[in-house]
Order: structure tokens, then sequence, then C-alpha cells
């Protein structure tokens, strides 16, 4: 079992960064392969960003790509999200998630879920 906590989210205006943690408390961290979700309001869903377990493969969605970093620390239990150049279309609630299986793509491949942490962005 591992249990995840995300923290770093805030009211950020256009154009600025911020950076979304999750710390993961529990067994096996580094075995589990890991995701960054996001929802908007009357949304779906939708991820993010993906690692490996070893933190060698990522993967970002289109809509991020080039502005957001997804990575981990395993030492550290943690996974981060690094967003930059942040935009009205980002705001949402973001969710870290956890994966027995490699590095998961679609939401019924991963296990566990944080609380989630709210993104505003101010234009």
């Amino acid at each position: 079992q591992v249990h995840l906590v995300e923290s770093g989210g805030g009211l950020v205006q256009a154009g600025d960064s911020l950076r979304l943690s999750c710390a993961a408390s529990g067994r096996a961290f580094s075995t589990y392969g890991m995701g960054w979700f996001c929802q908007a309001p009357g949304k779906d869903r939708e991820i993010v960003a993906a690692i490996s377990w070893t933190g060698d493969s990522t993967w970002h969605a289109d809509s991020v790509k080039g502005r957001f970093t997804i990575s981990r620390d395993n030492a550290m239990n943690m996974v981060t999200l690094q967003m930059n150049s942040v935009n009205a279309e980002d705001a949402a609630v973001y969710y870290c998630a956890g994966s027995r299986g490699v590095m998961g793509l679609q939401i019924p491949k991963y296990d566990f879920w944080g609380q989630g942490t709210q993104v505003t962005v101010s234009s």
C-alpha cells in the first residue's frame, strides 16, 4: 500500500511557474510507475505526465509538452511536476497516482491516488 500526498498547488499568474510535489509513504515506492493527472470542473480526469519506476522513461501530454516536466527521487519517495508557462487551460485539481505497472497512461492502470491539489491560474 502506498499513501500519496500532493502539495504545491495554489494561485499562479498566467506565464508563471509552479512546482507540484507528491510525497509517498509505504514500501516499494521505487517499484511503482507514477503519474500526474488533472481534472478541471465539468471535465474528465486526464493524464498529464507519467514516469517509470526508474525515472528513465517519461511521457507528457501534448498540451504540456515543453512546459511541464515530471521527475522523481526514489531516495526521497517524491515525485514532482514542474509547471512552466502556466496558462488558463492548466487550471484544475492535480492528482498524483501510483501504478504497479511499469508506466501507465490510462486511469485504470493506477492503483493509488492522492487527494489532489488545486491549481488556479489568474490572467
